[in-house]
């Protein structure tokens, strides 16, 4: 037996919560991944997982086995990675997930700085405004706006700003509101951005000091799951889309869409990034971090 090999199969069965997870992860047949653990298994005199026919769960052997073995897998990893040169050097590749706006607003047009400093880092960008499941997916981290997920490490990066505009075509059709009611008192056509997940639409938040206004029914004409998609509906005059401001400011710059509402912005938007513990000592991710971190507190 490979015990190598079994301790990496047994600590994707343990992250992924199953058989099936752990094989599509690593690519290889759920027979497989099952005999590996039973090896383990009998090569350890202990059992690890109790499987029953809907799901998995790890013992408490199983647990205290998998909390000394993920520690030294990473270190392996890391060691491995950056074999015979500096630490500030890692190599490998690096999968990261993000939202369209985040990469392609933020991320890509920054990432040639990234790459030219990291040259032996593949970065794999996953490019999506679903909620990954880093964990299962076998994701090394994530830009995310809520820190909510108790079994990743989660830190705060930054913040982004809010803007609500139209087209100048749509405003010279429907007009101009002067306060944010008026979108719904004047039935003024608003594209709405919905969840991909949970199929939730968000609701139209406004702030002037103390002053908070949210508009739950607004008229959606359309509604998009996207955020790139959400600023192509604005640039073609289908409604009022409230956004990110760096997604639309080099088209307000352009005079293709203009703000309203200027004196109403609420809050800015809370970015993070996330990872699994598993990846907590990884150089990758490490100078990947830090590299987002300083890129997020110049946007």
């Amino acid at each position: 037996m490979d015990h190598l090999q079994a301790i990496r199969i047994f600590s994707r069965v343990v992250e992924t919560g199953g058989f099936s997870r752990a094989a599509l992860s690593l690519k290889m047949p759920n027979a497989t991944v099952s005999k590996w653990i039973k090896s383990l298994e009998v090569h350890l005199g202990v059992k690890l997982l109790e499987r029953s026919t809907r799901s998995v769960s790890v013992t408490t052997d199983g647990a205290a086995y998998y909390e000394r073995t993920r520690h030294l897998l990473m270190e392996l990893d890391d060691i491995e990675a950056t074999l015979g040169r500096a630490q500030t050097s890692p190599r490998g590749a690096l999968r990261v997930d993000s939202g369209g706006s985040t990469a392609s607003g933020i991320l890509i047009p920054a990432l040639p700085a990234f790459c030219a400093r990291y040259p032996d880092i593949q970065v794999q960008l996953s490019v999506t405004d679903r909620t990954a499941d880093l964990i299962a997916e076998n994701i090394d981290c994530a830009i995310r706006s809520t820190s909510d997920d108790p079994n990743l490490v989660t830190h705060p990066i930054g913040a982004l700003a809010w803007t609500t505009c139209a087209s100048p075509a749509y405003l010279a059709k429907y007009g101009t509101p002067k306060h944010p009611r008026d979108i719904v008192d004047k039935d003024m056509p608003v594209v709405g951005y919905f969840s991909a997940s949970t199929g939730l639409t968000q609701p139209l938040k406004f702030c002037r000091g103390v002053e908070e206004i949210t508009l739950d029914r607004p008229r959606n004409v359309v509604l998009v799951s996207e955020s790139n998609a959400h600023l192509a509906t604005a640039l073609a005059g289908l409604g009022i889309v409230h956004t990110l401001d760096f997604m639309v400011r080099p088209f307000i710059d352009q005079k293709k869409l203009v703000p309203i509402l200027v004196k109403w912005r609420p809050g800015p938007l809370e970015v993070y990034i996330a990872y699994p513990p598993s990846r907590r000592y990884s150089t990758k991710v490490r100078v990947f971090v830090d590299w987002v971190s300083a890129l997020f507190a110049s946007v």
